[in-house]
């Protein structure tokens, strides 16, 4: 893949005082109409040999451009909270906002080439590492965000040569390491393991651009005119253009589905459910400060009918737990900042480090549900959230965390009933909104869209608990009893 970047390319300066001062122009143009339309977020990944002028590139980029609107992140080796959350968890905090660009030294594709060359780590971790990064960049993109990856390339006697020369410079030595002539002596093992990479996410959605980094003039030129072209395509391309759907749930052809069949008759007495409660949250307690505890983790979802239940289980779990090492998140409609990234970013942001508690009262199920229903996301988002929503908990779940997932449900005749007592209680009054009595309105609506979310997110590694909850007392027995027994299963792995 880097024939073409050992070619000897080269911009005389004539050309390059003819061409720059235009290019400047239109860059710093394009980026202001980006920012009035607010219309996507921009990443421009710098990846490619040391000595390759990556750094200066990236300096030339925020002197033609408005540096107030470009943030630039190097993300090197993982700190260690970054080890404390799943791979990805960093790169996700870092994303821009609609209307911004964001430049990362370093990226996703960093620490899988690293353990690779300098790790003996094997290659099929290595191809796994892959599939993720494409199922990732796919739903970047599939998110509206442009995605540009510049891999800057020297072969192996310029790049000897670019590293002394930087060294024997006073003004420069700085900039080259040790650990810049301990990759060098690994340059052929790199080469290949980088071959690799490039060519199986070379993806037309995310395609990467090879910049032969020997003259700078021809650098600067080549990621400019680059960027330059793909933000002016994109900046006039119709928004239906952008995206076609994909293929939708299968309708139903009979009544028959997991909610309807639930056996919402069970029942536990008061005096039963006192003993078991208290007998459970003390195994539960007991589990989250086990010192395997440390190596795991939780991502607990709570889902269910208006009404279900799902604050009253949420309680009695939180009671059972270390104030400090668990958070609640209350998941509503998407702030204005949240709106401008991609969806999944508002949930990444709030993963618990191992050893910790998360507890979400509705989630990122909403893309599925709510949104899908009411018509907040277009048909070909919601549908591809089914597969984006599995890749998210793979990873949370591969990094360690267990998540476990709870859909609360109840008859609509008992929800009738909550109601009627939420609007009686003064106490609870606030629980109740015209939106809870129109949601009724779409009852069949919603048990289809859960019975798809079912059948399309229960996968072997988060699978889906349902708890029948007609009885409040059965559905907290039930959350605590499924919390415990996963979370043990995991211990007992580790």
């Amino acid at each position: 893949m880097f024939e073409s970047a050992e070619l000897g390319h080269e911009v005389d300066k004539a050309t390059w005082k003819k061409e720059q001062p235009i290019l400047r122009e239109d860059l710093l143009t394009a980026q202001f109409e980006l920012l009035e339309k607010k219309a996507f977020p921009v990443v421009i990944l710098i990846a490619g040999v040391d000595g390759a002028g990556k750094g200066e590139t990236v300096n030339v980029l925020n002197a033609w451009m408005d540096p107030r609107l470009i943030e630039s992140h190097a993300l090197e080796a993982p700190s260690d909270e970054d080890q404390r959350h799943p791979p990805l968890w960093r790169f996700w905090r870092v994303l821009p906002p609609r209307g911004q660009i964001g430049i990362l030294f370093g990226s996703w594709y960093t620490m899988p080439i690293l353990d690779r060359v300098l790790r003996d780590v094997d290659g099929p971790k290595l191809d796994q590492a892959i599939d993720r990064i494409n199922r990732f960049e796919r739903m970047l993109v599939d998110e509206g965000v442009l995605l540009l990856k510049f891999w800057f390339h020297l072969s192996k006697k310029a790049q000897k040569k670019r590293l002394k020369k930087l060294e024997k410079d006073p003004k420069t030595r700085w900039r080259v390491t040790k650990q810049d002539w301990e990759r060098f002596e690994h340059y052929d093992e790199f080469v290949d393991v980088c071959a690799h990479v490039l060519r199986r996410t070379n993806q037309g959605h995310a395609p990467w651009i090879v910049v032969e980094g020997r003259d700078e003039r021809y650098r600067h030129l080549t990621v400019g005119k680059t960027i330059l072209g793909a933000l002016r395509r994109r900046l006039d391309l119709p928004e239906e253009a952008i995206a076609a759907p994909g293929v939708l749930p299968p309708a139903p052809v009979s009544d028959r589905n997991v909610i309807a069949t639930l056996d919402l008759s069970m029942r536990l007495s008061e005096k039963d459910y006192e003993r078991r409660l208290e007998k459970l949250q003390g195994r539960l307690n007991a589990l989250s400060r086990d010192e395997r505890f440390g190596r795991a983790g939780v991502v607990a979802v709570f889902e269910g009918n208006d009404a279900a239940g799902k604050g009253g289980a949420i309680r009695r779990v939180t009671a059972a737990l270390d104030a400090r090492h668990y958070r609640v998140h209350r998941i509503a409609a998407p702030s204005d900042e949240e709106q401008d990234h991609p969806y999944l970013w508002r949930f990444w942001r709030r993963v618990p480090p191992l050893g910790h508690f998360a507890i979400f009262d509705r989630s990122w199920y909403g893309r599925v549900l709510v949104e899908r229903i009411e018509g907040f996301a277009a048909e070909r988002d919601w549908n591809r959230g089914y597969g984006e929503i599995n890749d998210f908990e793979a990873e949370l779940s591969e990094h360690g965390l267990i998540v476990v997932k709870f859909w609360l449900a109840i008859s609509r005749e008992e929800q009738e009933r909550r109601f009627q007592a939420r609007q009686q209680t003064g106490y609870k009054r606030f629980k109740l909104t015209e939106e809870d009595w129109r949601n009724r309105e779409q009852w069949d609506d919603y048990v289809r869209a859960v019975s798809d979310m079912v059948d399309r997110t229960s996968t072997e590694i988060t699978p889906w608990c349902l708890v029948e909850a007609e009885d409040k007392l059965w559905a907290r027995i039930r959350v605590l009893e499924t919390l415990c027994e996963r979370i043990e299963e995991r211990l007992e792995s580790l």
